[in-house]
């Protein structure tokens, strides 16, 4: 997508419980003198500084026409998770560890908001499963339907409305292309390319009944029932509790094309950094194609070190 308009409101997602206080200091310094609004939800009132306007999340959510996420790929799921009914631009500050999804460090951040203020950015569009169980949620890696304790969880599996089988498994995963880097990856399901669309459906230690990954397009549409003869299932979305599953109990998911927009400044660096993250997951590269990685005003260094 081409450059992003002009942000004049700009909505604050914080991580539960990291501090994120210098970031939040550097926002609203940019903020004074510009005809910048930063606003934060009820839940956030007591983490925030003066000068945040604090709205209930309704008015959050219809005012803001951009959100930055402070903390890890967790906080930045949950922002994109908020806006999937009106999408906005989504800056995610690594305030984590191991980031997929955030492109920026807060020492970048004061050079970033002067390109987000001045429409200096692009939004790399993500889709999303929409899952409907007793109520609709949404995931943009995936979700797991586990056994809550001892044994195995049995499930039926239809797709496009036609029966395709069972598993008999410790617990089933539906990621999308997102989500395969995570725990379908280590249950030993393929990684998908973002450009895929597609979606992965992954059994961990499977007893019986389909054992291996199935991929499916982004037009299918599938259904997981618990079996009358299984234990309850526990559901999982994007690693967050979300109910359970009862014998008979039905779980139908969707992909949702363009659900979230990611804020983007170098789509190149970006896919750099992505590449360094999934060799840290065993992915093979030799020693000449880690170095590839390396910036260039570095690598100088690290063949020092290499010859040493």
């Amino acid at each position: 997508m081409g450059p992003g308009v002009r942000i004049g409101v700009i909505g604050l997602v914080l991580h539960p419980v990291k501090p994120v206080d210098k970031s939040l200091e550097t926002i609203l310094a940019f903020a004074v003198g510009r005809p910048l609004r930063v606003l934060a939800r009820d839940s956030d009132r007591h983490r925030v500084p003066p000068g945040v306007e604090v709205l209930p999340e309704p008015r959050f959510l219809r005012e803001v026409d951009g959100l930055i996420a402070l903390g890890g790929d967790g906080t930045m799921l949950g922002a994109m998770r908020l806006m999937v009914e009106r999408p906005v631009p989504v800056l995610g500050v690594n305030h984590g560890n191991l980031g997929f999804l955030v492109e920026v460090s807060p020492g970048e951040l004061p050079a970033v908001l002067e390109k987000m203020a001045a429409g200096d950015f692009t939004v790399e569009q993500y889709g999303c499963l929409e899952i409907t169980t007793d109520r609709t949620r949404y995931a943009f890696n995936d979700v797991v339907v586990s056994r809550p304790g001892r044994g195995a969880v049995s499930i039926d599996l239809e797709v496009n409305d036609l029966q395709y089988g069972y598993y008999r498994s410790d617990a089933v995963i539906v990621a999308t292309p997102t989500g395969s880097t995570a725990y379908n990856y280590a249950a030993g399901g393929p990684v998908l390319s973002p450009s895929s669309g597609a979606l992965v459906i992954t059994p961990v230690a499977p007893m019986s009944g389909i054992g291996r990954a199935v991929v499916l397009g982004a037009g299918d549409r599938i259904a997981l029932t618990i079996a009358d003869e299984s234990s309850a299932g526990v559901i999982d979305v994007d690693g967050t509790a979300a109910g359970e599953l009862r014998p008979g109990d039905r779980l139908e998911a969707t992909v949702r094309a363009d659900a979230a927009q990611v804020v983007r400044f170098s789509a190149v660096a970006h896919a750099s950094r992505s590449r360094i993250k999934l060799s840290l997951l065993d992915l093979p590269l030799r020693r000449d194609q880690l170095l590839e990685l390396i910036p260039p005003e570095l690598r100088h260094r690290a063949k020092e070190i290499e010859d040493f």
